[in-house]
């Protein structure tokens, strides 16, 4: 009887480990045009052509990493992103590099709101956010947060932290996500231990 309480204890703990760590991992970071970041495009169709590339979800943030006083990053209605329209923005983001949180599904738009930048140069995105889902597979870590963002409005659906922006290459809050990968073995050795004592 005890053993089959330590077995039960054993699987909760890891089943527990487990989805805290899909949970921790789920969330992406998007750095808008890959390496390239957010600049006027060598093709009109870059922008749609990394997008394509992706899988955006619920929760995941998005980095426009432009200089500051060469473009900014906007988001608009479809209607507005279409015609490369730059007045009345749902939200605007004019310090480089600026991170925005996906904070709900549908179709996301965003251009540069510098002349001729959106049309006929291309520097727009479209970005198709899929609503969250428990089963969501663990993705790769994600950078860390430094400073440097300063939206001017909230977007519906959109949310972003004034001095806060992605660095590409590091990996989140270091310590947080080795802790979370290691906790499932810390949790089975300590079961595992139960067993012979």
């Amino acid at each position: 009887m005890a053993r089959l309480n330590v077995v039960s204890f054993l699987t909760v703990i890891v089943m527990a480990a487990a989805m805290q760590m899909q949970s921790a991992d789920a969330q992406k970071t998007h750095y808008v045009g890959g390496s390239t970041g957010w600049i006027i495009p060598t093709s009109p169709s870059a922008y749609s052509t990394w997008a394509a590339s992706q899988t955006f979800t619920v929760g995941d943030t998005l980095v426009f990493n432009f200089t500051t006083g060469a473009h900014t990053a906007a988001e608009v209605t479809k209607a507005a992103y279409n015609a490369c329209t730059t007045t009345k923005p749902l939200a605007l983001w004019t310090t480089g590099p600026s991170s925005v949180k996906l904070n709900s599904s549908g179709t996301h738009y965003y251009i540069c709101t510098f002349p001729s930048h959106c049309n006929p140069l291309g520097q727009k995105v479209a970005i198709p956010v899929m609503a969250a889902t428990a089963t969501t597979p663990a993705s790769a870590p994600t950078p860390t947060e430094a400073s440097g963002s300063t939206p001017s409005a909230e977007a519906p659906g959109s949310s972003s932290t004034p001095g806060s922006a992605m660095t590409p290459g590091k990996s989140p809050g270091s310590g947080s996500f080795v802790n979370a990968a290691a906790l499932p073995l810390t949790f089975l050795s300590v079961a595992i231990a139960a067993l012979f004592y």
